[in-house]
């Protein structure tokens, strides 16, 4: 069942890369598919790929046209599907602006996920009850190289329970993480 509160993106700028400097880093085909097809799969309302590169927005929309009006939309209606509800953005305040606009100006609760960030959590049942019973909007925040800049993870509404496998090893691909936190909200049980 469709959540048209609850919204995902993709922040490819500003984040950290490994040596803890601020980049911007490359749009991944693998990220826009899988992601994308995570997101319909749970109901999500729209998953937004945020970037300010003129090219890696390009090859976003190429992808897109290809699945969605292409060729790729007759071969694969499925993909179709989930990457109708995928957009790319500039900034994340152009993803904030869209979704306030398209739900007539609720707030929109940013939610930072995230191996390395700290803080007071909320865990996923809290969560989950506030996206059910609350009328405003819910954007999942999702991080990629070494993790979102602090700039953007101080001015979060809600700070989610990072994922801990059993081993000390800790660095999930951010497809994997969508996918496990979605379940952890909106699967079945």
């Amino acid at each position: 069942m469709p959540r048209d509160n609850c919204y995902i993106a993709l922040l490819h700028y500003p984040v950290y890369n490994k040596k803890g400097i601020i980049v911007t880093t490359a749009v991944t085909n693998m990220d826009i598919h899988d992601i994308s097809r995570a997101a319909r799969t749970y109901g999500v309302k729209r998953f937004y790929i945020i970037t300010p590169f003129e090219e890696q927005k390009r090859f976003v929309e190429r992808i897109l046209r290809h699945w969605q009006k292409g060729y790729g939309a007759s071969y694969n209606p499925l993909r179709k599907q989930a990457l109708d509800i995928t957009d790319v953005k500039n900034t994340l305040d152009d993803a904030v602006a869209d979704i306030a606009n398209e739900t007539g100006g609720a707030k929109v609760n940013l939610v930072i996920t995230g191996a390395s960030v700290k803080g007071t959590f909320t865990k996923y049942a809290e969560l989950k009850h506030a996206i059910a019973e609350s009328n405003e909007a819910y954007l999942l925040l999702f991080g990629t190289g070494w993790g979102i800049a602090r700039d953007v993870v101080t001015t979060a509404d809600v700070v989610l329970e990072p994922i801990h496998g059993l081993s000390d090893y800790n660095h999930l691909s951010v497809r994997s993480a969508v996918s496990i936190i979605l379940d952890r909200l909106f699967g079945k049980r």
